[in-house]
């Protein structure tokens, strides 16, 4: 679960306020298949509400909501994608906490899996950017009107060899934009035109012939 709490004085409402973002960050995958995206922390619900929700009932303005793109880790079943948001703060004044993890280290893969992204925290201040002492960690953060604060949640470790992954899978990804075209060819070895999006048999098998599993 990666919290970022942040709270102060909402001047529309006249009243104090205290703001939680709840999210998670890709499974890992597994012998059977893919992880899953942002999935929710296994020792509780708690999930985040609707970010009009979030929008209405908090001094706060969600610049982007969307999958951490790339960020599941490479394997013949891929992790899941970690959550990739940015909150502008609209009050005079407010402090932000995170309590979080993977700053350091991403997720680990499994069976010759890559791991998985780590966590990223950034928050803007006067066109200057702060990144937490331990990274995903921190408290008390001064923030005020106009303020953001950038969050990538990790994704999960790949299971199995990325260049045994099913080519059309891989594909599919890259048309979805979680993975680009040169994370395609250099992670599982596979090569699409940027034309027309297809996979070039040719070059795919030979990418993956001259590959060495270790």
């Amino acid at each position: 679960m990666e919290i970022l709490l942040w709270g102060g004085f909402n001047e529309k409402l006249n009243s104090d306020f205290v703001m939680y973002q709840l999210s998670g960050g890709g499974y890992g995958g597994n012998s059977d298949h893919d992880g899953l995206a942002n999935g929710c922390s296994t020792i509780g619900i708690s999930k985040a509400p609707p970010v009009e929700i979030m929008e209405q009932k908090f001094p706060v303005l969600y610049h982007h909501y969307a999958l951490h793109e790339g960020s599941g880790g490479a394997g013949k079943h891929r992790g899941g994608f970690g959550l990739d948001y940015k909150l502008e703060i609209l009050c005079e004044n407010a402090k932000a906490s995170f309590v979080m993890d993977h700053g350091r280290y991403g997720p680990q893969g499994a069976m010759g899996g890559m791991d998985g992204q780590v966590n990223i925290v950034n928050v803007e201040q006067s066109n200057k950017v702060y990144t937490p002492v331990h990274l995903s960690k921190e408290q008390d953060i001064q923030l005020t009107k106009g303020d953001t604060v950038h969050v990538k949640t990790p994704g999960g470790g790949g299971y199995g060899f990325p260049y045994e992954r099913n080519e059309t899978l891989v594909l599919k990804d890259v048309k979805e934009k979680k993975y680009s075209i040169k994370e395609a060819n250099e992670l599982f070895g596979v090569s699409i035109n940027e034309n027309n999006l297809e996979i070039n048999r040719k070059e795919t098998k030979l990418l993956r012939q001259n590959k060495k599993i270790i």
